[in-house]
C-alpha cells in the first residue's frame, strides 16, 4: 500500500467546488469528493468554521487531512470534510471572519490577502492501493493518533464504491429513509453510521460471514438492493409483531438477532402486546429490556429477576440450623458454611412467587441446581 504526502493549495481545492445537496459535494477540479453522496451532514458550528479561516489567515498548520485515491483516479476524503467545506464556504462567501482587524469575507479581501489565502497548503496524506486489510490498519492507526472516525466510516472508505455510494443514501443522513420507517424501533446516529453498520451487521449474519466480508463481496455492486430489502424485512416483521408504544424497549433489542431465532414463530401480536404490559408492571423484573425476549423463548435469564439480599439469606440459613432443606439432598442432615448455600424462591416467579423472606430457602449448589420449576 502506498501512502503518499502530498501539498494542496487552496486555489487548487477549491476549483470546481460544487454542493449539490443530497447529490454530493465535490472540489479539487472536480476530483474530489468531498461528502460522498448521502454520507454526513455538515456539523462544523459557526465558531469552529472561523477558527479553521483564523488559523489560514495567521498562516498556522491546519491538522494532516486524509485521501483515499479511488479506482478511477479521483478522490475521497476519508478524514477533513468539515475543514475542507469551512474553507470552500468562506472562499464562495457563505460567512466573513475577522482577518488582520477587519471583518473580510474573501470576495473582499485586499489583493495580497487574497493571494496568501489561495497559496495557503494543505498536507494531505493520500492511501492508493493496497490491499484491504492494509487500509483498515492504516485508517485504525489514523483514528487512534485522533481523527474521530467510526469502524463503519472505516469501513465506507476501504470499501467504497458504487455499493457504498447507494448504501449511504438509505443509511447515512440525519433524517434518512432508514430512519423515518425505523422511528421508534431503532435509535442510532445515523450520520455516524451506526444505522448502516447494524443493518450490514444483521445481513451479514443471515449469509454467515462477518461486516467486512459482506462489504467486500458486494463493493463493486450497482445498488444496495439486498441491504436494503432484508432491513426493511426485517423491521417489518418487528413492527407486525410488537404493536405496543414501548420505544425503550425496543430501541434497546436486537431485531436482527431476534429475527433470525422467531421469523418463523406463531406469533399472536395482541397478546404478546398484553403480556409485555402486564410484565411491565411487574416489581420482580430488574431488566425490561429483556421483556421482548423473554415473551419468546421464555428463558427468565432475560428478566434479571430480584434475588434475596445477604441479610435474608443469613436470616434464613441460620433459622434453617445451617442445613439444605432440598428433597433427597445429597448433604442431607450436615451443617454447610453460608457461601456453599443459596437462597432460592420456595415459590417460583413464574407461580407468582415474590422475592420476600417467608419464600425463601436455603439450598445447597446442588439442590439450587437441579430444582425443577415447581
Amino acid at each position: 500500500m502506498k501512502i503518499e504526502p502530498i501539498k494542496v493549495k487552496i486555489a487548487d481545492l477549491v476549483d470546481g467546488y460544487r454542493d449539490s445537496d443530497e447529490e454530493g459535494v465535490v472540489g479539487y477540479h472536480g476530483k474530489l469528493d468531498i461528502r460522498p453522496k448521502y454520507q454526513r451532514e455538515f456539523v462544523y458550528s459557526e465558531k469552529q468554521e472561523h477558527a479553521v479561516i483564523d488559523t489560514i489567515s495567521k498562516n498556522y498548520p491546519l491538522n494532516i487531512m486524509y485521501w483515499v485515491e479511488k479506482e478511477d483516479g479521483t478522490y475521497e476524503v476519508m478524514d477533513g470534510q468539515q475543514r475542507t467545506l469551512s474553507i470552500c464556504h468562506y472562499y464562495w462567501g457563505a460567512f466573513a471572519i475577522n482577518w488582520k482587524g477587519n471583518l473580510w469575507g474573501y470576495s473582499n479581501l485586499p489583493e495580497a490577502e487574497r493571494e496568501q489565502f489561495l497559496n495557503y497548503e494543505l498536507d494531505v496524506y493520500v492511501c492508493k492501493d493496497g490491499t484491504d486489510i492494509e487500509k483498515i490498519d492504516w485508517f485504525q492507526v489514523i483514528n487512534t493518533a485522533g481523527a474521530v472516525l467510526t469502524d463503519q466510516e472505516i469501513n465506507n472508505a476501504v470499501f467504497a464504491g458504487s455499493w457504498v455510494t447507494d448504501a449511504k443514501r438509505y443509511f447515512s443522513r440525519s433524517n434518512c429513509a432508514a430512519k423515518r420507517i425505523s422511528d421508534g424501533y431503532i435509535s442510532k446516529a445515523w450520520i455516524r453510521q451506526e444505522g448502516l453498520e447494524m443493518a450490514i451487521e444483521w445481513v451479514a449474519k443471515r449469509d454467515g460471514i462477518s461486516l467486512k466480508e459482506y462489504m467486500r463481496r458486494h463493493q463493486h455492486d450497482s445498488d444496495c438492493s439486498d441491504l436494503w430489502m432484508y432491513f426493511n424485512t426485517v423491521l417489518n416483521w418487528a413492527k407486525m409483531k410488537f404493536i405496543g408504544k414501548h420505544a425503550n424497549l425496543y430501541t434497546a433489542t436486537d431485531w436482527g438477532e431476534m429475527y433470525r431465532k422467531h421469523k418463523d414463530d406463531q406469533i399472536d401480536a395482541k397478546k404478546l402486546e398484553e403480556w409485555i404490559s402486564e410484565l411491565l408492571k411487574d416489581g420482580e423484573i430488574t431488566n425490561k429490556k429483556g421483556i421482548l425476549w423473554y415473551v419468546l423463548d421464555n428463558n427468565e435469564q432475560h428478566l434479571g429477576l430480584r434475588t434475596f439480599d445477604e441479610k435474608t439469606a443469613l436470616e434464613v440459613y441460620e433459622a434453617q440450623g445451617h442445613k439444605c432443606v432440598g428433597v433427597n439432598c445429597p448433604e442431607h442432615g450436615r451443617e454447610l458454611d453460608f457461601h456453599e448455600m443459596e437462597a432460592d424462591h420456595i415459590i417460583p416467579w413464574s407461580k407468582g412467587g415474590q422475592t420476600v423472606k417467608e419464600n425463601c430457602q436455603m439450598l445447597c449448589r446442588h439442590c439450587n441446581r437441579t430444582k425443577s420449576n415447581k
